[in-house]
């Protein structure tokens, strides 16, 4: 037991000594989470008015695929997304391949399917009468979903929340499509698995107490939400 509190007291020297090493993988995480939320976000949530908002034909086909990709699993996203970025791939000339942005890439299409299908389920357990008296009152299809999505508001920060923690704590799309370079690509998850497997516990104690904090965070948030959403 005493490497592993050999491992924390290192691991908080790390952080609070400020190594570079540790928040350069820190850096990569932010960043490339903040890219693919903005994306999924962008994306997701009008989408997610559609589907919820909308009856069309094959609609619970669409239901039940955005349901399936929620369990999607992240390696096989990052093969697809390796596959569309390599060399030979229809993305290759973007150059993407071992970037933060292709990582984003990635990882956008992992969230993107929670938005959608929260949203959704927000939009769906609105009252019904909303859209129709915005309609009778003269609104126009934008104004509507800009009501309809603020009513729906704190469901959606809930969505946005429960796909930020799939998406930083993700390791197969980092490690796939970023190539886990050091200074460059390597993220927090990525830089635990490898420097574990090298013997390193005091870098992946450190960066597991970031995810930790990080995820104890988001749980404070979304409780307080919850609560909020209720009242």
């Amino acid at each position: 037991m005493d490497y592993i509190l050999h491992g924390f007291l290192q691991g908080f020297v790390l952080l609070f000594s400020g190594n570079d090493e540790t928040y350069s993988a820190i850096w990569a995480t932010v960043y490339a989470s903040s890219l693919s939320m903005t994306a999924s976000l962008l994306i997701g949530v009008p989408l997610g008015f559609l589907l919820g908002y909308h009856e069309f034909r094959g609609k619970k086909v669409v239901r039940t695929l955005v349901d399936t990709l929620l369990s999607f699993p992240t390696v096989v996203i990052g093969l697809m997304v390796y596959a569309l970025l390599t060399r030979n791939g229809p993305l290759g000339a973007t150059g993407l391949l071992f970037t933060v942005p292709g990582m984003a890439l990635g990882q956008a299409i992992l969230g993107l399917p929670i938005i959608v299908a929260m949203t959704a389920n927000a939009v769906e357990t609105l009252d019904k009468r909303l859209p129709q008296t915005l309609l009778t009152l003269g609104a126009d299809p934008r104004q509507v979903l800009w009501a309809t999505v603020t009513e729906a508001r704190f469901a959606i920060i809930l969505a946005a929340m429960a796909a930020y923690g799939r998406i930083v704590s993700e390791v197969g799309i980092s490690m796939m499509v970023g190539g886990n370079i050091k200074w460059h690509t390597r993220t927090i998850t990525t830089a635990i698995a490898l420097e574990t497997g090298k013997g390193e516990f005091a870098l992946g104690i450190a960066l597991g107490m970031v995810l930790l904090a990080v995820a104890l965070t988001v749980n404070i948030v979304a409780s307080g939400l919850k609560r909020r959403a209720r009242q």
